[in-house]
């Protein structure tokens, strides 16, 4: 853990009861007089240090001893547009790109994608809200939706598709924006659409979320 996320962070005394004071208690077993690291959804760029006072009955006490401006942040920004997958399969692989440091995930409609598939936005920002506080990484990647690939290369016209065919994904390309096709791939239709076609370098076919991992960990 690198931080609790807190409403009231920055205040001079914090309360902290429920699920975070078991986890710090119980799992962790902070005792009085340690540090711990707090930040708030508002400002998470700047981290605040609280001691430990005491803890009373089924919350914790904690008092302000100093704060910052810490980010923690990849050097650059990737945006990948993900054509829409089993969210079961996309709430395993978020922590995995926030990690890695993706900036903003687009998932797209495509023509192969399930149409009966829904996304909640709200449980993957509580999967990423998780996942910063593990890593230390101080923004959540931006979620978005998009009807159709059609509509997506239209907004993001240099965007780079892997797909079968294309050029070795290099590392060195300064890609902004990447596209990553659901199960089954693309079809007919969408490949025309195409401009830039980059493909991974292994003999082997890769599932939808194991190419978003691999193409976020090469480029970035």
């Amino acid at each position: 853990m690198k931080f609790l996320l807190h409403p009231d962070a920055g205040a001079p005394e914090l309360s902290v009861s429920g699920d975070d004071y078991k986890y710090l208690i119980k799992v962790r077993r902070h005792k009085s007089g340690d540090l711990i690291a707090f930040r708030s959804r508002r400002a998470l760029q700047e981290e605040f240090r609280y001691r430990l006072e005491r803890t009373e009955g089924k919350s914790a006490l904690f008092r302000l001893e100093s704060r910052r401006e810490a980010p923690c942040e990849a050097t650059r920004k990737l945006h990948i547009g993900w054509c829409l997958v089993d969210p079961k399969t996309v709430e395993k692989t978020l922590p995995m790109l926030s990690e890695l440091g993706v900036g903003t995930i687009t998932f797209i409609h495509c023509r192969r994608s399930q149409r009966n598939f829904r996304l909640d936005f709200e449980r993957f920002e509580r999967i990423l809200e998780s996942s910063i506080i593990q890593c230390g990484r101080t923004s959540l990647i931006e979620l978005r939706e998009s009807r159709s690939l059609g509509d997506f290369l239209n907004d993001h016209p240099d965007a780079v598709v892997m797909d079968f065919g294309g050029e070795p994904l290099r590392g060195d390309e300064g890609i902004d924006t990447i596209v990553i096709g659901c199960e089954g791939g693309f079809d007919d239709s969408e490949r025309k659409l195409f401009r830039n076609i980059r493909s991974f370098a292994v003999p082997t076919v890769l599932r939808s979320e194991t190419a978003a991992v691999a193409a976020a960990a090469a480029l970035l």
